[in-house]
Protein backbone atom coordinates (compact mmCIF):
# COMPACT_ATOMS: atom_id res chain seq x y z
CA UNK A 1 0.00 0.00 0.00
CA UNK A 2 1.32 3.44 -0.94
CA UNK A 3 0.42 7.00 0.95
CA UNK A 4 1.21 10.30 -0.52
CA UNK A 5 2.41 12.43 3.10
CA UNK A 6 3.59 16.03 3.21
CA UNK A 7 6.65 16.78 6.15
CA UNK A 8 6.80 20.08 7.58
CA UNK A 9 10.02 20.17 9.35
CA UNK A 10 10.96 22.43 11.75
CA UNK A 11 6.68 22.34 13.09
CA UNK A 12 6.39 23.41 17.50
CA UNK A 13 4.41 19.93 17.71
CA UNK A 14 4.56 17.08 16.13
CA UNK A 15 1.11 15.95 14.88
CA UNK A 16 -0.85 13.69 11.83
CA UNK A 17 -3.67 15.06 10.17
CA UNK A 18 -5.47 12.70 7.62
CA UNK A 19 -6.77 14.30 4.78
CA UNK A 20 -7.84 11.12 2.64
CA UNK A 21 -6.80 7.53 2.95
CA UNK A 22 -4.19 7.58 0.91
CA UNK A 23 -2.91 11.38 1.70
CA UNK A 24 -1.04 12.68 5.08
CA UNK A 25 0.53 15.78 6.51
CA UNK A 26 3.10 15.12 8.92
CA UNK A 27 4.40 17.97 11.34
CA UNK A 28 8.04 16.56 12.75
CA UNK A 29 10.19 19.05 15.00
CA UNK A 30 13.34 17.59 13.34
CA UNK A 31 15.28 19.69 11.23
CA UNK A 32 15.10 18.93 7.06
CA UNK A 33 19.22 17.96 6.88
CA UNK A 34 20.86 15.01 6.86
CA UNK A 35 17.38 12.93 6.41
CA UNK A 36 16.79 13.89 10.30
CA UNK A 37 12.99 14.96 9.12
CA UNK A 38 12.84 11.23 6.89
CA UNK A 39 13.58 9.24 9.99
CA UNK A 40 11.17 11.54 12.08
CA UNK A 41 8.42 10.85 10.03
CA UNK A 42 8.92 7.44 9.41
CA UNK A 43 8.76 7.40 13.33
CA UNK A 44 5.68 9.42 13.71
CA UNK A 45 4.40 7.55 11.02
CA UNK A 46 5.00 4.26 12.57
CA UNK A 47 3.52 5.34 15.80
CA UNK A 48 0.07 7.03 14.06
CA UNK A 49 -0.35 3.50 11.79
CA UNK A 50 0.78 1.30 14.48
CA UNK A 51 3.30 -0.44 12.45
CA UNK A 52 6.73 -1.66 13.14
CA UNK A 53 9.17 1.43 11.34
CA UNK A 54 10.98 -1.45 9.30
CA UNK A 55 7.91 -1.70 7.33
CA UNK A 56 7.71 1.17 6.35
CA UNK A 57 9.85 2.87 3.29
CA UNK A 58 10.23 6.17 1.15
CA UNK A 59 9.50 5.23 -2.33
CA UNK A 60 9.47 8.64 -3.54
CA UNK A 61 10.76 11.93 -2.28
CA UNK A 62 13.65 11.69 -0.26
CA UNK A 63 14.77 15.47 -0.28
CA UNK A 64 11.63 16.08 -0.95
CA UNK A 65 8.51 17.70 1.41
CA UNK A 66 6.04 15.96 -0.70
CA UNK A 67 6.86 11.78 -0.36
CA UNK A 68 5.03 8.79 -1.47
CA UNK A 69 5.43 6.18 1.30
CA UNK A 70 5.00 2.41 0.89
CA UNK A 71 3.65 0.30 3.44
CA UNK A 72 5.21 -3.36 3.75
Amino acid sequence: MKINIKVKPNSKQEKVEKISDSEVILWVRAPAKEGRANAAAIKLLSVYLDLPKSRINIAQGNNSKNKVVELL
